[in-house]
Parts: C-alpha cells; sequence; structure tokens
C-alpha cells in the first residue's frame, strides 16, 4: 500500500491533472488508517500538499479532497503554511473555503483526536509542538496573511467557539475509549485549553466547555475524572489562566468542585493561584466569583484545611494597620467579604479550635479599622468584627456598633448567611413543617372535621360583641397644626441667653436659650460685638444638657451667627483654641466646621439692598377686590405686549444674581495663616502628625475650602504660596485621607492664585509639585487620590494653555 501511494504521489508530482489527484486520493483510501503510513511517506505527502495548497491553477474536487479526506495534520499544516507565507499568483479563496471546510467538518477534532491516540508513540511530543501554535493561533495567522481582510468564521469570537465543539468532540471519544479499555491521553488537548486560556480568549472557548461539562459530570464518575486529567495536565505556565477562567464561569462552587476535583491539593501553582493570587494579591473579582471560590475550598476534607489557612492570612491582612494605611478601599471591602464568606462556612468543631485566634484578630483589626480617617475603612471593620463576634461568641453579649445601614452593609451582612446551593430551595425540616402547618389550621376544623379549604372562619358572640363595642372605627383628630405649650419664654436678650447658658439650672430656660440665640445675634449685631468673644467660649465648651432635638446643629449655627457677626476677634480666638491644650478632638473640628461655613457665608454676596427695594414698592393700602382700580394694570401691559410681540428664539430666564461686597477679602487671612502655622508642633494630648492624622486630615480639607474662598482677595497669593509649603512638607502622608486634602489644596491654589503670579513667584514649586502628581497618578494606592491629582495635572495644562494664548 505504501508503495501504491509512493509511485502515485510521483506520477502526480509531475502532472497535476485531476485524474492524477484522484490516484493519490484512491491510494490514500487503500492505505486505511494514516498512522499506519510510515514516516518516508509522510513527509513525502506533506511536501506534495504543501505545493498543492499555492498551486495557481483552479482548484478541482480531488484537489479539495485531498485535504479533507486527507491525513488531518498533514493538510492542516499545509494550509496554514500556504495562508501565513502566500506565494505570487495563489488563489487565496479556495484555499481559505477549503480551511473554512476542515473546521465545519470536524476534520479538526480529527486531528486533535489522531494525536490523543497516539501519545506513546515516538516524535509525537514534536508532531503536538509544530500543530499548537498553529491551531491556538490560525485567527492571527490568516489575519496577518490577508493583511486583516480574513473571513468571518476566521475571526476570534467565531473560530474559538468551533474549536471548544472540537474539544468537547474530542472528549467524549476518550470518554468512549475509556469505557471500551482502550487507552488514550488528554493532555494535548489540556495543552490546547492553556494556550487559548493564556491568550486571553478563556469565554469564548469555556462558555462551550463549561456548561456541557457541568451536564455530564453531575452522575458520571468517568466524566469527573476526565475533567479533574483535563486541568491537572494544563502546564503550569499556562494553570492560572486556566483556573481563572474556571472559577469564572463555574454557576457554582458545587460545579466547580466537580471540574477542578481536588487540583489545588495536587499542583502547588494552581493553590497558590487559588488561595494568595486570588484572595489577597488581586481584587478585582465579583461577589459570586468569590463565593464559588471559597465555596469550592469547603465542599472537600482535603481543600476544608486549605480554606481555614485562607481565612487566618485573610484576618492577618485585614488586621494589618499598614495594609488598612496603604490598600485601596476596594481591595479592603474585598477582603472583607472573603472573610465573611469564609465564616458563614466555618463549622462548630473549626470555631471551637480556632476560637482565640479569631478573637485576637479581631481585636486588632477592628483597632486598626476605627483608626482610620475614611468612614468606609471604619464601617468595614464594624461589619466584619461584628460578624466574627456573632460567630465566635456562644453565651453572652455579641459585640454591636453604630453606623449607617445601607445597601453595602446589608450585602456584607447576607455573605455571613451560607447560599443554597443552585437548583434547590431551602426548605424546614419535618417536624417543623408539620407543626407549622397543624398551627396554621383553625380551631374550628378539628370541631368539625373540615378540610383547611372548606374551613370558615365563625366568630364567636363575645368576640362579635367586643367587636362592635371597639373604637377602632372612630377618626382620630387631626393634631398635624398642634403646638406644643410652651412653660417659658424664650429670652429677647443676649446677655440674658449667656446668665441662662453659664448659671441657670432651669432646663426648660436652657434649651429656649440654645434655640433663640442664633436669631438673638443676628437681629442684634451691635450687642452681639460686645459679648462676641465671650459668646464663642461659652459656645465652644457647651455641653448638651437635655435630649434637645437637633442641639449640634443649634449649637453650630450660633457660632457661626457670631463668627461672621464679630469676624476678626472671634476668629482669633477659634484660631488660637484649636492648638491649644486640654480641648478634646470633637471640639477642634467643632472649631474647622465652624471657620469654613462661616467663611462661605461671608464670601457670598448679600441681598440687602433688592430685598428693602422690592419692599418699598409693596403698596401700603390695600384696594378692595371689587374696586376697578385693583386690576393689575402691570400685568395686563405685558400680557398684551407679549401677545403681539414675535420671537424667534426664547433662552432660559435670566434671573438677576444678588450682588455686594465680598466680605470675606478682608479677613482671609485671619481665618488661615493661624491654622497653617503651628501644625508641627506636638502637644501633650494632641499630635497632628501623629496618631491624630484623622484632625489633620480635616485641617487640611479646611485649608482647601478656605484658600478656594479667598478667590480675587488681596492675600491670595501670600496664602498660596504659605499652603503650596505645607503641600510639600505633607506629600507623602501614609493616610490617604490627609493626601485627599493635600490634593484638593493644590487645586484651590490652581483655581484662585492668578496664574501670572504662580509663574512669576512659585515657578520651581509648580514643577515640583507636577511631578509629585505624576508620581501619585501612577504610583498611589487610593483611586480618590489618583483621580484628584490627574485633575490637577489638566487643570495646570489649562493654565499653561492660557497663557500661551495671551499675547505678550
Amino acid at each position: 500500500m505504501a508503495a501504491a501511494l509512493w509511485s502515485a504521489l510521483e506520477a502526480a508530482g509531475s502532472c497535476r491533472a485531476p485524474e492524477a489527484l484522484g490516484a493519490v486520493r484512491a491510494a490514500l483510501e487503500a492505505a486505511g488508517d494514516p498512522a499506519a503510513l510510515g514516516k518516508r511517506e509522510r513527509a513525502r505527502l506533506g511536501s506534495f500538499l504543501r505545493n498543492l495548497a499555492v498551486e495557481p491553477e483552479e482548484p478541482s474536487d480531488p484537489w479539495r479532497s485531498l485535504f479533507l479526506e486527507g491525513p488531518p495534520d498533514l493538510a492542516f499544516c499545509a494550509l496554514t503554511d500556504a495562508v501565513a507565507a502566500p506565494r505570487p499568483g495563489w488563489r487565496p479563496a479556495a484555499v481559505l473555503e477549503v480551511l473554512e471546510q476542515f473546521l465545519r467538518r470536524g476534520r479538526l477534532s480529527a486531528l486533535i483526536w489522531e494525536l490523543c491516540q497516539q501519545h506513546a508513540q515516538p516524535g509525537s511530543a514534536e508532531r503536538q509542538d509544530a500543530l499548537l501554535s498553529r491551531i491556538v493561533c490560525l485567527p492571527d495567522l490568516v489575519g496577518n496573511g490577508l493583511l486583516g481582510q480574513s473571513p468571518a468564521v476566521f475571526f476570534p469570537q467565531h473560530y474559538f467557539p468551533l474549536l471548544g465543539d472540537a474539544l468537547l468532540q474530542v472528549l467524549h471519544n476518550v470518554s468512549s475509549s475509556l469505557r471500551g479499555g482502550l487507552d488514550c491521553s488528554v493532555s494535548f488537548v489540556s495543552q490546547i485549553l492553556g494556550k487559548v486560556c493564556i491568550h486571553g480568549r478563556q469565554k469564548e472557548i469555556l462558555s462551550i466547555l463549561v456548561p456541557h461539562l457541568t451536564d455530564l459530570t453531575k452522575s458520571d464518575c468517568i466524566w469527573q475524572r476526565i475533567c479533574w486529567r483535563l486541568v491537572e495536565c494544563v502546564p503550569d505556565r499556562w494553570m492560572e489562566a486556566v483556573v481563572l477562567g474556571f472559577v469564572q464561569k463555574a454557576p457554582g462552587a458545587d460545579v466547580l468542585s466537580r471540574l477542578l476535583g481536588n487540583l489545588v491539593v495536587k499542583n502547588k501553582k494552581a493553590q497558590f493561584v487559588v488561595t494568595q493570587k486570588m484572595l489577597l494579591l488581586q481584587y478585582g473579582y465579583t461577589t459570586a466569583v468569590l463565593q464559588n471560590l471559597l465555596g469550592y475550598l469547603s465542599l472537600d476534607s482535603l481543600r476544608r484545611a486549605l480554606m481555614i489557612k485562607v481565612l487566618q492570612e485573610l484576618l492577618e491582612t485585614w488586621g494589618s494597620s499598614s495594609a488598612v494605611k496603604h490598600s485601596p478601599v476596594e481591595q479592603q471591602q474585598y477582603i472583607s467579604k472573603a472573610i465573611l464568606i469564609c465564616l458563614s462556612h466555618l463549622k462548630e468543631p473549626e470555631i471551637e479550635s480556632c476560637r482565640q485566634e479569631l478573637l485576637m484578630s479581631m481585636m486588632e483589626g477592628v483597632k486598626c479599622h476605627l483608626d482610620s480617617s475614611l468612614p468606609q475603612i471604619r464601617r468595614l471593620g464594624m461589619i466584619v468584627a461584628e460578624s466574627i463576634s456573632s460567630r465566635i461568641t456562644t453565651d453572652g453579649p455579641v459585640l454591636k456598633f453604630q453606623y449607617e445601614e445601607d445597601d453595602e452593609a446589608r450585602e456584607l451582612k447576607s455573605l455571613l448567611v451560607q447560599a443554597p446551593p443552585l437548583g434547590v430551595l431551602p426548605d424546614l425540616p419535618d417536624n417543623n413543617r408539620n407543626e407549622n402547618a397543624e398551627a396554621a389550621l383553625p380551631a374550628a376544623s378539628e370541631s368539625n372535621g373540615k378540610s383547611p379549604t372548606e374551613t370558615t372562619h365563625v366568630m364567636p358572640d363575645e368576640d362579635s360583641d367586643a367587636e362592635l363595642d371597639s373604637d377602632d372605627d372612630l377618626v382620630p383628630y387631626d393634631m398635624s397644626e398642634d403646638k406644643e405649650l410652651k412653660k417659658t419664654k424664650a429670652p429677647v436678650y443676649i446677655r440674658d441667653c449667656i446668665e441662662v447658658l453659664t448659671g441657670s439650672e432651669d432646663l426648660d430656660k436652657w434649651e429656649e436659650a440654645v434655640k433663640a440665640l442664633e436669631s438673638l445675634v443676628r437681629k442684634n449685631p451691635v450687642a452681639a460685638r460686645e459679648v462676641s468673644v465671650e459668646l464663642a467660649k461659652i459656645l465652644l465648651h457647651l455641653e448638651e444638657k437635655t435630649c434637645l432635638e437637633g442641639f449640634a446643629e443649634l449649637r453650630q449655627k450660633a457660632q457661626v451667627a457670631v463668627l461672621t457677626t464679630d469676624p476678626i476677634p472671634v476668629a482669633q480666638y477659634l484660631t488660637s483654641q484649636f492648638y491649644s491644650l486640654n480641648y478634646s478632638l470633637r471640639q477642634r473640628m467643632d472649631i474647622l466646621d465652624v471657620l469654613v461655613l462661616a467663611a462661605q457665608e461671608l464670601s457670598c454676596p448679600k441681598d440687602h439692598g433688592k430685598t428693602k427695594h422690592s419692599g418699598a414698592q409693596n403698596p401700603r393700602i390695600q384696594l378692595l377686590p371689587e374696586s376697578g382700580s385693583s386690576k393689575d394694570w402691570r400685568r395686563i401691559v405685558d400680557e398684551r405686549i407679549k401677545s403681539k410681540t414675535r420671537r424667534f428664539a426664547k433662552g432660559q430666564p435670566q434671573v438677576e444674581r444678588p450682588s455686594g461686597p465680598n466680605e470675606f477679602n478682608s479677613l482671609a487671612g485671619h481665618f488661615f495663616f493661624p491654622l497653617i502655622q503651628n501644625f508641627d508642633r506636638p502637644l501633650a494630648t494632641f499630635d497632628l502628625l501623629g496618631e491624630d492624622h484623622f484632625v489633620l486630615g480635616r485641617l487640611v480639607h479646611t485649608l482647601a475650602v478656605l484658600m478656594y474662598l479667598a478667590v480675587n482677595t488681596v492675600a491670595v497669593t501670600a496664602m498660596g504660596k504659605a499652603l503650596l509649603e505645607f503641600v510639600w512638607a505633607l506629600r507623602f502622608h501614609t493616610d490617604s485621607y490627609v493626601r485627599q486634602g493635600l490634593l484638593s489644596c493644590v487645586s484651590s491654589i490652581l483655581h484662585s492664585v492668578p496664574a501670572e503670579r504662580l509663574l512669576q513667584d512659585v515657578t520651581e514649586e509648580l514643577l515640583e509639585t507636577r511631578l509629585w502628581l505624576e508620581d501619585v497618578v501612577e504610583k498611589d494606592p487610593d483611586g480618590d487620590c489618583r483621580r484628584l491629582a490627574l485633575q490637577n495635572l489638566l487643570l495646570m495644562e489649562n493654565l499653561k494653555k492660557k497663557l500661551e494664548t495671551v499675547p505678550s
């Protein structure tokens, strides 16, 4: 047979007529299995097919049949060589047509199956290496050979699903072979799968493989072994991409367990990916992926030890103060979710064995999180600590915090409850179900022997009389307009308020004084200026004596009123007290809030003149409705003019904005400079550069707001220069909240200080700041810091363009 094939190839080599090609085809059919061909015949046939693929003549049916019915590996190599290195005069349409038919007729699966059967033969490894890149990179080969004009079937989104179908057919052949007692290998299928996944095409190929394998492995142990062997044979350099693809595509942890088996126990690379990389080094996966991953670890006794080890490492990271400071908020949310999912899978004996470790980790972690300046981080620490406490506390009260319950908090808490597997509905135990069913039946059905559907509710006579005598039908009085009767009158003088707030024991008078103080200060500015500093001192130290609703807001409004009424002495007092001894952090932050609110009020123009003018136009005498002069003549005239006026376009109504002097112009320095000058001097009870970094963050944000409000003021250039030096001194602060405030300061400087003054006075500082901003954009772990730095770079670029366009 080999001699007949050889002679047919020799004859066809000199004459490419259809008859000669038919003779080669007949010799191949007579030879039977292509695997029976010798090495010499295979080399001769491969050379013949490569020459045939680049022939310029019009192809015939025997020409096509040689590629579609001959040895699949030789035909595939010849066709791909012709596409990858086209010669002058060749016919690409014919070659691509045959290559497409090669894919659609299942010849690719035949090629892969042939190599799976010949895995033990000499030279099979070399053949696999030669074909692996051609199979996986076929879309790239066709696209490069045709300069991007490839047919749609060779697009990646269409080709890789076809390749997935071919691999699935090969796995069916493997299953049939194993059931028949024959030996075969899936290593070549594993190599194809691994290389496709490492090229970033997990979605296309696994969308075909995973649903079919999920159904096939439900009750078939042979298919489960095939899947396990499929992923175990993936080379280590491609293992990560395959494992990630399966974890993301599996519809549940039980499915992932059937598909991967104990891969993480047998393969160190897979174990590193699952227990380290996906949980501690990366954080971009969804909650469903986390539940798949950790649920997979919990479903087998060999893998549960890894889950407990993962929980310990997660808690160690969660409780690390360095990780809390330098990790993005998104990563800390991701780690918190992983911890809660692990806790949901722990059993009582496992909790008992590591109860003390969990308690220590909880105490360390919650301290680190509560020390953070970011509200999201603090709330994450509270939720995780509550969850750990609820699992490890057997008797006694559990840990409870007060925080805002929103969708994110509810989602985190729901992770502590283990979700049932897909397709399984949570059900009650039989005894509970029977008890509930019996309790649901009315008593009348037991006495009358009726079924539940026939039972009617019969009210006894006593109940009927009681219902008739009830007051439920009475309509309640409308008390929405009622006002509480005051026992004491509100004070009418500011000094009366001072006496009540400092010495009176009457709580009702004290409440009325707190409520009335703001309005009294604004109505009597002259009297308020006489005692402004005393009032500021009283309000700064004022503590709540009763459960007065809105006490903090009332106190703050009164402080703002005092500061805006007499700005310079009160601002000097408050800024000096900010760095004084024996003040709580709350009082220092209250000072900052009051300064910001007062600066905002002073910088906004007031509409006093317009209000008085409009009030003077109102008529003092009210006319009777029946009088003829009561008609609003101005409105009637305006309507007539409007009806007779032709308008081609109508824009938005122009609302006249109030205008007036900026009172903050001469006061900005009194608010700003005292705050910025003593930040680096630690006190016995106050260390801004140490543990009180949260107050430092509030101070930095306050300075940014004051700088923003100082636009067009006299002192804005000096303020900008001082603030830029302040920013430069703290630019490497470890707290992200402080860094966000520093970047906001840079934005305020660029907005408020004139560009010409910036370039003249702080040129070198601006260049250094630009380099720092570029470094923040590239390396800062906090997303908000990166966003603010990028905005500042854009602001600098806009200022540069603006200055270039201005004529010199």
